[in-house]
């Protein structure tokens, strides 16, 4: 498994953001997406799921272009964004088993529960969603890592709203996940020591377009 980017240029609205982009990430690696506010990293991230068209280049997954089998591709990603894409009229544990079922994937009640108690909802599993603090709604869309199988991760800004022991814990999953054979690409403003050591930086500031 591999995902391979070559010469990606983005554009939003008629602003050209980078050009020129290429790297390839395998089993067991890291990419840590850096960049100033505006130089697109969101944009990249979404192209990189399929969610946007590039201008130029192409993006391929297991040597072929994701345009070409975007079902399969899609299966094997797990993307994350600013939202926490959960809904507020269910439950932390319905959220969680109902977004799970979309990816495909299996995962039985015991399995679920567990998923949240590590993430500190034990004792918010029957608790409508609207009900809970904005760290306590990023908490549940995050315990779909834990159950989540996919081999390619990509999170933007998955450290946002969480305290200090929830920064450590998920910075945890994600090294037990690369240490187990996933990849994942990931953006941060805060300082972690997950982006530092071997991993890959690619600081999107080196291919701006100028203008």
């Amino acid at each position: 498994m591999s995902l391979s980017v070559s010469n990606l240029q983005c554009t939003r609205g008629d602003y050209p953001l980078f050009s020129g982009l290429s790297f390839q990430l395998e089993p067991q690696q890291l990419l840590f997406l850096q960049g100033q506010n505006g130089s697109g990293k969101t944009t990249l991230i979404r192209t990189l799921c399929g969610l946007f068209l590039a201008d130029k280049g192409d993006i391929c997954w297991q040597d072929k272009k994701i345009q070409t089998q975007l079902e399969t591709y899609r299966a094997a990603l797990f993307y994350l964004g600013h939202f926490n894409a959960i809904k507020g009229d269910l439950t932390a544990l319905e959220n969680l088993q109902f977004n799970h079922d979309l990816s495909g994937q299996h995962a039985d009640e015991e399995a679920v529960l567990d998923a949240l108690e590590k993430m500190g909802l034990f004792g918010y599993e029957d608790v409508p969603t609207r009900q809970l603090s904005q760290g306590q709604k990023r908490r549940v869309a995050l315990a779909r890592l834990i159950l989540n199988q996919s081999p390619l991760w990509i999170l933007d800004e998955p450290f946002v709203a969480l305290d200090a022991a929830a920064v450590e814990l998920l910075q945890t999953i994600i090294s037990k996940k690369i240490s187990t054979g996933g990849m994942a690409i990931l953006t941060t403003h805060q300082v972690v020591p997950l982006t530092k050591g071997k991993v890959q930086h690619l600081n999107l500031d080196d291919y701006k377009v100028q203008i």
